[in-house]
């Protein structure tokens, strides 16, 4: 069977009308994501995603269904009360730019007109641009502050950290368009650093996340332990919903695309977080190989302090480009 992005957007229209069908307390359902753009698939594999909206609370906010095993329904619920303040939207980092102009499935009590006539009304105006950018600068610079006092080396370190670089990258990305794709983080970010005249941020990007460290080679030779420990992490309990058997290939493939593309490192990315979401749940056998990983990025024990330094001039560069376009529009 030939996937297309048409086929999938009908499988995503075709999902929300059933749910509809089964569930009453369904508002609404609209797709986001990937699909949105023209070409949704990297390394012949995409993700539809669709957000429920829920008029009461949802009993699961997220799920992973497999359509095949390159292609999967990543599925989203939320409240109704979450949509209640659409000019409060506008300015929110995440939901604003999601809530813009997704792609409406189904719809109840004029869901997408009361939300988006708020969402809309001068939401490209400097100061809704500027502070969503500036909401996500002063999360990171709370979360890189918290990173001070940090807890003893491991996974839950380095994910407060990855945590921390990808808030602040994206208060760079919405100075020009919506927040980085998970799996393209490290191939979108320097168009952002460009539009914003900030083009040094993703050499600084880089250093942050060891990918200046590496060359294909290394990251192919991780590539075989990351997917044994996703694998194992994918049937345990309490492992994060990103980290499920239904999107191995999903990040496999992907990091297999970028590591045969003229810029390898870009893989550093997906691989070094989920590999890190699967390692926090899994017995210390599990965490010598990603330690390694961890080492050979500049992200062990012993280069910690240091990358918390550069994480520092990365904020400090970010702040003083947002102060001056604040000071440049009389904000």
């Amino acid at each position: 069977m030939r996937i297309t992005r048409e086929t999938l957007i009908r499988i995503a229209k075709e999902t929300a009308e059933k749910r509809a069908l089964s569930d009453p307390d369904l508002v609404a359902a609209y797709l986001t994501g990937s699909l949105l753009g023209e070409n949704p698939f990297l390394g012949n594999t995409t993700d539809v995603d669709i957000v429920f909206v829920h008029e009461g609370e949802p009993q699961v906010r997220r799920e992973i269904v497999s359509l095949t095993p390159e292609i999967h329904l990543d599925l989203v619920h939320n409240p109704r009360r979450e949509y209640d303040k659409p000019k409060e939207l506008r300015i929110h980092p995440w939901l604003g730019p999601e809530l813009y102009d997704p792609q409406p499935l189904y719809m109840t009590q004029h869901f997408f007109e009361f939300v988006q006539a708020g969402v809309r009304d001068k939401y490209y105006e400097p100061a809704s641009v500027l502070t969503r950018a500036l909401r996500l600068v002063e999360n990171a610079r709370h979360l890189w502050s918290r990173l001070q006092h940090s807890q003893a080396f491991g996974p839950e370190l380095i994910l407060s950290y990855l945590k921390t670089v990808y808030v602040a990258a994206n208060a760079v990305a919405l100075l020009s368009s919506d927040p980085l794709a998970e799996r393209r983080f490290l191939m979108q970010f320097p168009g952002r650093a460009e539009a914003a005249e900030q083009p040094g941020l993703a050499d600084q990007l880089s250093g942050l996340l060891g990918a200046d460290r590496c060359d294909r080679t290394t990251l192919s030779v991780f590539l075989p332990e990351w997917e044994k420990a996703f694998m194992e992490a994918a049937t345990r309990p309490n492992v994060e919903r990103r980290i499920a058997a239904a999107r191995v290939a999903y990040y496999k493939l992907a990091c297999e695309s970028m590591l045969a593309s003229e810029t390898p490192q870009t893989a550093v990315w997906p691989l070094i977080l989920t590999w890190t979401l699967s390692t926090a749940v899994l017995p210390p056998m599990w965490k010598v190989r990603w330690q390694e990983a961890c080492e050979t990025l500049g992200l062990g024990a012993g280069s910690f302090d240091e990358r918390l330094e550069g994480l520092d001039h990365f904020l400090d560069a970010i702040e003083e480009k947002l102060e001056k376009m604040s000071a440049s529009q009389g904000l």
